[in-house]
């Protein structure tokens, strides 16, 4: 191990030049710096070092002046040592030559740590900072204004809820957080409001340089384009036609690949300390393994973005305590902002894009796209209808959404929490194994007891403690999976959550299903898992309703190991089973094998760069002339999963080779029947190859003797050796094979349609849509025979005796047009007759109750943008609440729910002057 004096000539003197400081250069870096500590001591000069202390390094500014002091310590040593002995140094120098000095590094040459001092804890870096990083960091530090006082560019972003997210993520920053979450679903202005908070940093002179991590080439154009629109004067990064990375502007946006490249570039790199902020868009795609490492990578704030968290990886990446995002906005708050009125049952409508459009190259995502083509396949050739899903198609990212959808939509126990009883109606036993895989997969925390499969050949199925007994009388399961035996004659009380997973012809049948989830609790029977059934619910998914004309009374696969850590898995596998054998010829092929591959690791690679410190170890050669246990370990542990980060290779040659050595392991081992599959295997990929091309035909011979089993007969390590040589490079023109059907997707699906239906008694097909539809075609209908429509469609007023004879007019043409259906699905709650018959006639547009509301709100907070986190919060509250109640008075402001807010409601969280503002604000949405 290198001592304190050696680290510093060999390490770190190399990192600082890499960072652009000039070592030898005495006005940029001055060495074991003179610290004058006590002057009486030095002037009695009873030892060279008596009242003095010697920073290892001092960076300059090029004014001079201290910027920052580095210390140093030998590489066998925690570099922590020197962390008091950095801020100590700092401080000294401050008192000897007055200003300030905020910024120390400790480090043992492997393991640097920068310390922002009275402002961030200490934080691990992979670089030192240029003298720009320095004086910029020093800049904002001395010009940065408290971001409490700073207004929002609502013009940019001034919805409620976007201001909120904006106030929520610079409170925490001024609370000196360094990682945010705004979980806000699909369609509500991430972008903008990442614009608006940089634009209000930018302004309060918190950040200088942003990047904005997008997925696809389309979003960054896209990105590009938003900032251009909003913050037209700040210089972005790329322009068009752009490769090279630039130093010289403010606003940078990237794809993660893009970024990757530019970090581990040798030449062309970025200083880990150039941003100041990081926002990563779709936070949950595509950060995690490779791309994770450009988040290490730089010393910033950093803002992710989701609309779907789909795991705790994403809140533990951001540091989200329990899983709480700094802001959330979901889409039930985006798309219902009123609870529709809950009747005996309710059936809510759920229709995916591919059920919809059919699943082709025009409905599946970019991203899946993308997928494919790595895989090798044939978007064009990927073309199903609708109606084919489950039968000639199967897509999980269906069948996942479904089921997603059923958690977020079910009526739940009285805890909350979970789904109260369901029955799942699937299309076949297969579908039902899957929809239990997907619960089992996505909801993992109820190991695998919420949903169980019921299907009538299964034993396990009847008796007592058999499955359906369970779903009876116990807590667990919460959710029968169903194909066809829970359908007709199963009578669950409990039951308040039915799905319509599966298309259904006939009449009779789809009313008998129905049926299962219409009777009542018997109170002296009450369970705990559902103490209360008011009314229970139907998930139609496929359009039940709408096909039998019904009119009702009224509602991401584990993540694969990368291939070259499971190559190097395979390897290690193979050496530790010729160590058994004592076939020393095999240990050393592959020894010299893993060896190469770990030559391929990134140098510059954060991840690489972490584990510098431990890789020593292997650039000894006595390490591999005998692989003991505890090395073996090493190398399964710790160094396999490094092989992550090897990304320049030829995946499809290398695929080829681990598919030869995970055959030659078996061959090895003598493993007869998984030698002989693996062989199978193989032989088919080999006869893909194109004898057409050039390349491939050189290798004729090979390729032909490879697909008879007299070479694999006496096949040894030579002709595998041979087959990985020869045939690996080959497999980039191995020939697509189309899918046989049913094929197996994982697409990505989202909900273009989902909406209450109501009920009336006649069980007519009447959706909210329909409704409208019905009525306004009666009253245009009538217009031509109504003196009175027609008085009214001439723009004159109805007296109250003409308004009372319309009402009985229209309700003998139709006894389901009344006031009350009608401000029900024209969403007013005051609105006369005479207003909707307006509306409809096109005279003056009815604005429904919760857009009034809304709006006022809206503007409300658009000309506060001040507004705390706390005070956007009471509004939130408070719109809910003249909303769900129709009406507010001052008393209630000081009541529950507000008094969770504070124990004095509104006068806890307003001044004088703003509880008057709100006052008047409720008075004008209530009067309208």
């Amino acid at each position: 191990m290198k001592n304190e004096k050696l680290t510093r000539k060999e390490i770190i003197d190399n990192r600082l030049k890499q960072a652009g400081w000039n070592v030898i250069d005495r006005t940029q870096v001055v060495e074991e710096y003179n610290i004058i500590v006590d002057k009486n001591l030095v002037q009695e000069a009873a030892t060279p070092y008596a009242g003095h202390q010697y920073s290892d390094y001092v960076l300059l500014g090029k004014d001079g002046k201290p910027l920052a002091v580095v210390e140093a310590k030998k590489t066998s040593i925690d570099a922590a040592i020197g962390r008091e002995q950095a801020k100590q140094y700092c401080h000294n120098i401050q008192k000897q030559h007055g200003g300030e000095l905020s910024f120390c590094f400790y480090t043992n040459g492997h393991d640097i740590f920068f310390w922002d001092l009275d402002n961030y804890p200490p934080k691990k870096v992979y670089g030192f900072p240029t003298r720009d990083d320095l004086e910029r960091y020093a800049y904002i530090r001395k010009a940065r204004k408290p971001l409490a006082g700073e207004l929002i560019n609502t013009k940019i972003a001034g919805r409620n809820y976007q201001v909120a997210s904006i106030r929520a993520v610079m409170e925490a920053i001024e609370k000196r957080k360094r990682k945010f979450l705004l979980v806000m679903a699909t369609g509500t202005g991430k972008t903008r409001t990442c614009i608006a908070l940089v634009d209000a940093l930018m302004r309060a002179g918190w950040a200088e340089r942003v990047l904005f991590l997008v997925d696809r080439i389309a979003l960054r154009d896209q990105t590009l384009e938003a900032f251009k629109e909003h913050l037209p004067n700040e210089p972005r990064w790329p322009k068009q036609g752009e490769k090279e990375i630039a130093t010289d502007r403010r606003i940078y946006v990237s794809t993660y690949p893009t970024m990757l490249n530019v970090i581990r570039s040798e030449e062309k790199s970025l200083s880990p300390h150039f941003f100041d902020l990081i926002v990563v868009d779709e936070s949950h795609r595509s950060i995690y393994n490779t791309y994770q490492e450009i988040l290490d990578y730089f010393n910033t704030v950093t803002l992710g973005l989701t609309a779907t968290p789909t795991d705790d990886n994403t809140f533990q990446l951001f540091e989200c305590e329990e899983g709480v995002p700094t802001f959330a906005y979901s889409y039930d708050e985006a798309v219902n902002h009123i609870p529709p009125f809950l009747s005996n049952f309710q059936v809510m409508k759920i229709k995916t894009k591919f059920q919809d459009e059919g699943i082709n190259k025009r409905t599946i995502t970019l991203e899946d796209q993308q997928k494919l083509m790595l895989e090798g396949k044939e978007i064009a050739e990927i073309n199903y209808e609708g109606t084919e899903i489950e039968q000639k198609v199967i897509n999980r990212g269906t069948n996942a959404l479904i089921v997603r959808e059923f958690m977020e939509e079910s009526i739940k126990d009285a805890n909350g929490v979970l789904p109260g009883k369901t029955i799942f109606f699937c299309i076949s036993k297969a579908h039902a194994r899957r929809v239990e895989e997907i619960f089992d997969s996505l909801y993992p925390e109820y190991k695998g007891e919420l949903a169980k499969v019921l299907v009538s050949e299964d034993p396990r199925v009847y008796g007592k403690g058999g499955l359906l007994d369970q779903f009876v009388h116990n807590d667990m399961p919460r959710i029968a999976i169903s194909v066809d035996m829970l359908d007709t004659g199963i009578d669950v009380r409990e039951l308040v959550n039915l799905v319509f997973a599966k298309p259904v012809y006939s009449y009779t049948k789809f009313w008998q299903m129905i049926g299962r989830g219409t009777r009542l609790l018997e109170l002296e029977k009450i369970k705990p898992w559902c103490t209360q059934k008011d009314n229970f619910l139907i998930l139609d998914c496929w359009d039940n309703f709408e096909y039998f004309k019904i009119n009702p009374k009224g509602k991401e696969p584990k993540s694969q190991v990368p291939l070259p850590v499971r190559l190097f898995g395979v390897r290690l596998e193979k050496i530790e089973e010729a160590q058994t054998q004592n076939n020393s010829e095999i240990v050393n092929r592959e020894v010299q094998k893993i060896r190469k591959q770990v030559e391929t690791l990134p140098q510059h690679s954060v991840v690489i760069m972490e584990a510098k410190h431990e890789l020593q170890r292997l650039e000894d050669e006595n390490f591999w002339n005998n692989l003991t246990s505890d090395k073996m370990e090493l190398l399964k542990a710790f160094v396999k999963p490094l092989l992550r980060t090897v990304s320049d290779v030829d995946f499809k040659a290398m695929r080829f080779e681990k598919d030869i050595v995970e055959v030659s392991l078996a061959h090895l081992a003598g493993e007869t029947e998984k030698f002989e599959a693996l062989k199978e295997s193989i032989i088919e990929v080999i006869g893909e190859l194109p004898l057409s091309i050039n390349s491939v035909a050189r290798e004729q011979a090979l390729i032909r003797q490879a697909q008879n089993n007299h070479f694999w007969a006496s096949i040894n390590e030579e002709k595998f050796e041979e087959l990985i040589q020869k045939l690996s490079p080959l497999m980039k023109f191995r020939e697509a094979v189309i899918t046989l059907a049913p094929a197996k997707f994982n697409f990505k699906d989202i909900v273009v349609e989902k909406e209450f239906v109501k009920f009336g008694p006649q069980h007519e097909a009447l959706s909210v849509a329909k409704y409208r539809e019905l009525v306004e075609k009666k009253i245009n209908e009538l217009v031509s025979s109504s003196p009175i429509l027609q008085k009214l469609k001439q723009g004159q007023e109805l007296t109250t005796v003409e308004a009372e004879q319309l009402a009985e007019e229209l309700h003998n043409e139709h006894p389901h047009i009344t006031i009350d259906l009608l401000r029900k699905v024209y969403n007013h709650r005051k609105a006369a007759l005479v207003q909707f018959i307006k509306h409809i006639l096109g005279i003056s547009p009815l604005e429904t109750f919760a857009v009034t509301v809304t709006k006022a709100f809206d503007d409300f907070i658009a000309k506060h943008s001040y507004l705390t986190g706390r005070q956007l919060q009471f509004l939130d509250l408070l719109k809910n609440f003249v909303l769900d109640k129709g009406d507010v008075s001052k008393r209630n402001l000081i009541e529950s729910p507000f008094t969770m807010l504070h124990p004095e409601g509104i006068r806890g969280i307003f001044n004088h002057k703003e509880i008057d503002e709100i006052l008047n604000l409720t008075q004008q949405v209530l009067a309208a």
